[in-house]
């Protein structure tokens, strides 16, 4: 999608730099938003109990129903409404991808909404499709539930999932589904600038990586820098 190839301070700006680790810490958590001002990126993704955190003038990203999406969306949205009040600037939720797998693409829209409803724009929700258990028709109901449901992204994964994280297969059905109008956001096993740069290419509009400074390392010294 891009003309010109991304450099690094480009592809930074596109990066939710994260850490959901059970079993992080606040001390992990403060040398991920000191890495990450150092590196550039956009925001930083943490779980919600660390909140609130001053993250140095980066975006501050959450999680919802994770990582399981096996909530009930009133939680979904109590646990969403908290992290808002506690200075969440985005928050990522998971669907019920088990709901996706029955074909219940409404009952997943309706849990998006019901989301979206504690996250009142400017805030960005993110909707985590976790696209490496889905079929492919799969992931564009999903999408379109999404969009109707006034999503601001589609997301691939938690990077929890055992079949894996982001492809850039179901980056190009996203992106072919709901790309111009919503965000695409890549993670899961995003671990190289090769790797970045195909997502980017496929459609993503934004990349979740913990791995981010090799990520931009390996980009700096394909540039030749």
């Amino acid at each position: 999608m891009s003309h010109e190839p991304l450099d690094s301070t480009a592809l930074a700006q596109l990066v939710d730099h994260t850490l959901l680790k059970p079993e992080a810490t606040r001390a992990d958590v403060e040398a991920l938003i000191a890495e990450g001002v150092a590196l550039g990126v956009y925001s930083v993704c943490i779980s919600p109990s660390f909140l609130p955190v001053d993250a140095r003038g980066l975006k501050v990203a959450t999680v919802c129903g994770f990582p399981s999406g096996k909530h009930h969306s009133s939680v979904k949205a109590a646990e969403a409404a908290q992290s808002v009040a506690d200075g969440a600037d985005e928050v990522d939720m998971v669907i019920d991808v088990g709901a996706a797998k029955e074909g219940r693409f409404e009952a997943v829209q309706a849990d998006i909404a019901a989301v979206r409803a504690a996250v009142p724009a400017p805030k960005v929700l993110k909707v985590i499709i976790e696209s490496a258990a889905l079929s492919d028709h799969e992931i564009v109901e999903v999408c379109r539930a999404a969009e109707a449901a006034g999503a601001d992204f589609v997301k691939t994964s938690t990077g929890f999932h055992p079949t894996g994280g982001a492809s850039v297969h179901a980056v190009r059905i996203m992106a072919d589904t709901v790309g111009g109008r919503l965000g695409i956001k890549a993670s899961g096993g995003v671990r190289t600038a090769g790797d970045a740069l195909e997502m980017v290419e496929a459609g993503a509009t934004r990349l979740g990586l913990s791995g981010t400074a090799a990520v931009l390392a390996g980009l700096e010294a394909d540039a030749g820098y």
